[in-house]
């Protein structure tokens, strides 16, 4: 009888302390760590220093303009899943001299997703020059385009540095559904109005698809082209998205569009614009 007391005993206090532990589970896990909860992959909620990307790196080198006549740039592209590679790169360009800038011509993630935004940023925000990125087609992906927009802003942007002004242009028709006009002809309108205006003497366009590829809205090709020809003094176009290095005059004008290889590839475009001319040379690292 005295076994069975202390046995009845000792199930009404585990039973008490299991239904305290219960309890105080919640309270254990909203206090032991801030990472106990993951937030859905859609939602863009973002620390300060991931927002505004290009209008803060655009400042940047407003700040530390000199007004030369030489600008000296790196181009590159598609680093989505290559991390390792996009270290490689940041380290090869630091040890580079007289670098003004670097354009990223896009896909900086795999599938749009806000972790890779992040994680990538975190490793070119190592560059000791400022860079901007323009949004590539997979960027696009899922939730990527408000990702994009609340990390770097608009989603066609122009900046000066130097003698040259860089229109940098979102050609991903495809990803867009066509729903709107890509490229943007009015954007367009207001840089050649633009040209009008002094403090510049060059224009460069960069892109992430490039005229005639799937991606890119090959019906309104030919406008596009005249339209930026009318751009001031249009030196030549950039893109990415084809993973590789190629140099095409698309439209037999006389107007080359450059394009470089992915991270993984292991190699980026360095231009220099003098007042004369330009050169370009593929950089492998």
């Amino acid at each position: 009888m005295a076994d069975r007391h202390i046995f009845c005993m000792s199930q009404i206090n585990f039973n008490e302390m299991f239904r305290k532990f219960l309890c105080l589970c919640p309270v254990f896990l909203l206090c032991a760590c801030d990472r106990v909860f993951e937030y859905h992959p859609y939602d863009l909620r973002l620390e300060n220093k991931y927002k505004n990307i290009n209008v803060k790196n655009i400042a940047r080198l407003k700040e530390k303009d000199t007004g030369s006549d030489t600008v000296r740039f790196v181009f590159m592209g598609d680093s989505q899943r290559w991390y390792d590679e996009t270290k490689d790169f940041v380290n090869h360009v630091n040890k580079l001299e007289k670098i003004d800038l670097v354009i990223h011509g896009g896909d900086i993630s795999d599938f749009g997703m806000k972790k890779e935004y992040c994680w990538m940023h975190d490793i070119l925000s190592k560059l000791k020059v400022p860079y901007v990125l323009i949004i590539g087609n997979h960027d696009n992906l899922g939730s990527g385009r408000e990702v994009y927009n609340v990390m770097y802003g608009d989603l066609n942007f122009s900046f000066r540095y130097g003698n040259v002004k860089f229109v940098c242009l979102n050609t991903n028709a495809l990803e867009f559904d066509y729903a709107v006009p890509v490229p943007d002809f009015k954007f367009l309108e207001q840089e050649i109005a633009d040209a009008q205006e002094g403090g510049y003497d060059k224009t460069v366009v960069a892109m992430h698809a490039q005229p005639g590829d799937v991606v890119f809205n090959n019906n309104v090709a030919s406008p596009f082209q005249e339209y930026i020809k009318r751009l001031k003094n249009l030196q030549f176009c950039l893109h990415a998205h084809a993973h590789s290095v190629m140099v095409n005059d698309f439209f037999d004008d006389g107007v080359l569009y450059y394009g470089c290889g992915s991270m993984k590839g292991r190699s980026y475009l360095l231009f220099t614009v003098t007042p004369d001319s330009y050169r370009y040379e593929v950089v492998h690292f």
